[in-house]
Parts: C-alpha cells; sequence; structure tokens
C-alpha cells in the first residue's frame, strides 16, 4: 500500500519585520512627531488650571464620579456631549481631508499603533542592534545566555512603556498626584489596577510584537482609504518610467542600459510594514516615507537625482514619462474635494466655538407633577407643583431668585422657604420642589390650562434665565 503524501499548507507563518535604521528628512519628521505626540499623552493629565476653590485643578479631566469633562477653561457637562460628538466629526473630516490630500500620513506619522511601534523598535535597536544583528538573532535557534540576556532586557523595557501608557491613560479620570500616591500605596480602586494591566498588555503585545498586523488585519482604515483618494492624490510612490529597468550598475555601459535603480533592497530593508514600494501602491503602505529616506541616499551616493521613490500623484505620470515638470503641490492639495472637506472642517469648527460661547452659565429645567395634576387648597386657590432644576456652571456659589410670569394673580413659593430665593454651590445641579399658587377665582385658577414663564435671576450680576411650562386650572 502506497503512503499518501500530506496535502500542502495554505498557511504560511509570519516573518517578523526588522526594519533598518534610517536618516533624513521624513525620519526626523517622524520623530519629532513621536517626541512632541508621546509629550502631549504622557504629560497631560499634570498639567494645573486653577477653576477656584471647590473645583478641580486638573487642566484636562474627564470625571466620571461628577459627570465632567474638563478642558483647561472649557467644561463639558453631560447634556453638552453634542460638543464631544462636534469634534469627533471634525476628527473625521479632518481624516479625510489629509488622506484625499497626502495619502495615509494620519497612519504613517500620528497613529497611535505607529508612534508606539516606533518607539518599541527605537529600543529593541538599542539593545539588540541594527537590522542584521536582529536578524540574526531572531534565526539562532539556541537561546544561549546572550539571546535570553538581550530579549529579556528588551521585554523589560517594553513592560515599562507599556506601564506608562496605562498609567498616563488612568491618569486622565482621576486627579493624578492623587492617583499615583494611591497606586504606588495599594489604595487605588480595583478598576484602575485593571485598566492599566490591560492597556499595559496591549501596548506591549501591540507595538512590540503584532506591530504591521495590526494594520494590516485589525485596522479598518486600509479598506476605506480608497474612498478617500485619487488620481491627484499624492501618496509614496516608485517612478518606474525612471527606476526600470532596475540592476546593478557594475560598468559604464550597463548604466547607460539600465533605469536609476541599482535594486539594492534599501527601501525594502527600511520599510516598517515589510514590503516592496517598487511593486506599485498597496494596501500595506502606511505613507511613511522612510524608502524615500533610504532611496535619496542611495541616489546622493551613486550620483542620480533623488526622488526615485517620492511623494507623488498618478495624474502626473505621463507628465513626467514625457519629460515635463510635475505640477506644484498645491495644485493638488487644492482642488474641490480637499476645499470641501476643508470648508465642512471649518463650519463644525466654527459653529462648536459659536455654540461655547453663546451657552449660558446658568440653566433650569422644570417638570412639573403630574400627580395630582393641581390641588385646591382650604382657601379655594389653585396650587401646581413642579420639580425645578437649576444648574449652576459658575465657579463659585450664587444666590438665586425665582419668579413667575403669564398672569399677575400667580404667585411662586419655594418649599421649606419663606423667600422664593436659593444658593446653589459652584459648578452644581441643585434640585428643588416649587410650588405656583393662583388666587382663589382668578383666571388662572378657573382655566383648563395657561402658559407660565419661570424665571432665574442671579443676584450677584442680574443674569437671567428662563423655562415655559403650564399651569393647570380647574377649568375642563
Amino acid at each position: 500500500m502506497s503512503e499518501t503524501s500530506p496535502a500542502p499548507s495554505l498557511y504560511a507563518a509570519r516573518e517578523p519585520v526588522f526594519p533598518r535604521r534610517v536618516s533624513g528628512y521624513f525620519r526626523s519628521l517622524k520623530w519629532l512627531i513621536l517626541a512632541g505626540t508621546l509629550g502631549i499623552y504622557y504629560l497631560t493629565p499634570w498639567l494645573r488650571w486653577d477653576r477656584g476653590p471647590d473645583l478641580p485643578d486638573q487642566a484636562v479631566l474627564l470625571d466620571l464620579a461628577h459627570r465632567r469633562f474638563y478642558f483647561f477653561w472649557i467644561e463639558i457637562w453631560p447634556h453638552e456631549f453634542y460638543f464631544v460628538a462636534g469634534l469627533l466629526i471634525m476628527a473625521g473630516l479632518g481624516l479625510f481631508l489629509f488622506t484625499s490630500a497626502l495619502g495615509r500620513v494620519w497612519c504613517g506619522y500620528a497613529c497611535p499603533q505607529t508612534v508606539w511601534t516606533d518607539l518599541f523598535i527605537l529600543v529593541e535597536r538599542w539593545i539588540e542592534g541594527d537590522r542584521n544583528a536582529r536578524l540574526r538573532l531572531h534565526r539562532q535557534k539556541k537561546w544561549d545566555l546572550r539571546k535570553a540576556r538581550l530579549r529579556l532586557t528588551k521585554w523589560a523595557v517594553w513592560l515599562l512603556i507599556g506601564l506608562a501608557t496605562g498609567g498616563a491613560w488612568v491618569f486622565y479620570f482621576a486627579d493624578a498626584p492623587t492617583l499615583l500616591g494611591d497606586l504606588v500605596s495599594g489604595q487605588a480602586h480595583p478598576v484602575a489596577y485593571t485598566t492599566m494591566a490591560i492597556l499595559s498588555f496591549t501596548t506591549f503585545f501591540f507595538g512590540g510584537f503584532a506591530r504591521e498586523q495590526i494594520c494590516i488585519y485589525a485596522c479598518p482604515w486600509p479598506r476605506i482609504q480608497a474612498a478617500m483618494m485619487d488620481e491627484d492624490t499624492l501618496t509614496v510612490g516608485y517612478r518606474d518610467w525612471r527606476g526600470e529597468p532596475r540592476g546593478k550598475h557594475r560598468k559604464e555601459e550597463q548604466a547607460a542600459e539600465r533605469g536609476d535603480c541599482i535594486d539594492c533592497m534599501a527601501c525594502v530593508n527600511v520599510c516598517p510594514m515589510g514590503i516592496d514600494i517598487r511593486d506599485g501602491q498597496q494596501m500595506e503602505c502606511i505613507t511613511c516615507a522612510l524608502c524615500i529616506d533610504a532611496c535619496d541616499d542611495v541616489m546622493a551616493r551613486i550620483g542620480k537625482p533623488r526622488g526615485l521613490i517620492d511623494y507623488l500623484a498618478l495624474s502626473d505620470e505621463p507628465r513626467e514619462r514625457a519629460g515635463e515638470a510635475p505640477r506644484r503641490v498645491w495644485a493638488h492639495v487644492l482642488r474641490p474635494r480637499t476645499l470641501l472637506y476643508t470648508a465642512l472642517w471649518a463650519l463644525v469648527g466654527i459653529g462648536l466655538v459659536f455654540a461655547l460661547f453663546i451657552r449660558p452659565a446658568v440653566e433650569v429645567t422644570v417638570a412639573p407633577v403630574r400627580n395630582p395634576t393641581y390641588v385646591t387648597l382650604s382657601d379655594g386657590s389653585i396650587r401646581n407643583t413642579y420639580d425645578l432644576r437649576l444648574r449652576n456652571k459658575n465657579t463659585e456659589a450664587r444666590q438665586f431668585r425665582l419668579s413667575v410670569s403669564g398672569d399677575p394673580a400667580l404667585r411662586v413659593q419655594l418649599e421649606g422657604a419663606a423667600e422664593p430665593i436659593v444658593g446653589v454651590p459652584a459648578d452644581t445641579v441643585q434640585l428643588m420642589r416649587v410650588y405656583v399658587v393662583s388666587a382663589p377665582g382668578s383666571g388662572p385658577a378657573a382655566a383648563a390650562s395657561v402658559p407660565v414663564r419661570f424665571w432665574i435671576e442671579d443676584l450677584g450680576n442680574g443674569d437671567r434665565a428662563f423655562k415655559d411650562t403650564t399651569f393647570n386650572g380647574t377649568g375642563d
């Protein structure tokens, strides 16, 4: 009986990507953005902002316990979630704008996955060496003392970065100095430790091991970006009409027969996604432009002009093939699609700023108590009951006077107080029970319902707010 050969496997194991170190304009730009974004993320919770004696002094704070979001001088209340929605819309429009103009620059420069992966690769390079040294260590099957020492040191530093990442995140939800003391002393809430553990692990795994796999398989943006780009979008590409046929220039006559590309693989070796940009546009490309720096360096060494790999637009290809100069960058950036995105982005931003400056410092809501609809008192007057919520957004306590308009026969009473004056602490919502009474035999008492308006006057500065409702009488 003959033996059957096993079926070929359809699965190819992932080969880790070890990008080579490169220097140049775009690499320096990525280092600046990395330092700036990480600095903002790690340091922002420690910035202080004086809001008064009874309010938190953390500049950026998402206070879930008191349902507030503080951002420097701006305070967002739960009912003002439209500000957050507006910011999310602006972020989406901004992403569409930059993608339509410059491709996946968000992915290549500012995406958290890219930023932390760059940081982890930097640590890996410091500890294990550049690309060739890391490749040799990876392919070394035997774990000797050196390999164990290098790997454990690298993983320990990665874990510290992950721990700092998770710790910085929880600091946005509580007073940072107080929470740090509680975390160190073991007195913090279990939710804080759990959140830090989850974020530490995900940062460690995504930035250290998954890397380009997150961009290729987990992130939806590579599959959406095609709808945002067209032939005028500037994105990283290879000028094959100049580089082909590629090959080594060993002799002068060979150089004349071949294109500028000497097939040195420098663009492939520096790519954090492990792709070859010379194969054309690919979903994996995040337009980080490191291949541009690598290729420009090689072109300078062999005496060829830069730009074999560069930011370019497909619409310029016929012009360049004919020997003409490509259109200016601004001709690609300023076109109807990008101008429309810019206009929409600015419109939403202006609307949010306008809404921010016109929102009142005092707000009131009135809810009539329907059971019973009204009460007839012993003297024949009719009384309606209301639950009134007064929201004081000021940074200090204020005194407010309540009044009602709509009919002279109506008067307002505050439960438990001789005068309709109430004090509301700073940055607080106060619930109170309010009565509106109509004199016996008056118009409001005999009517089925009449419109009334509650007025709230700030006794400190005279600001007023109002809320309309109805007064129910005995009429049918």
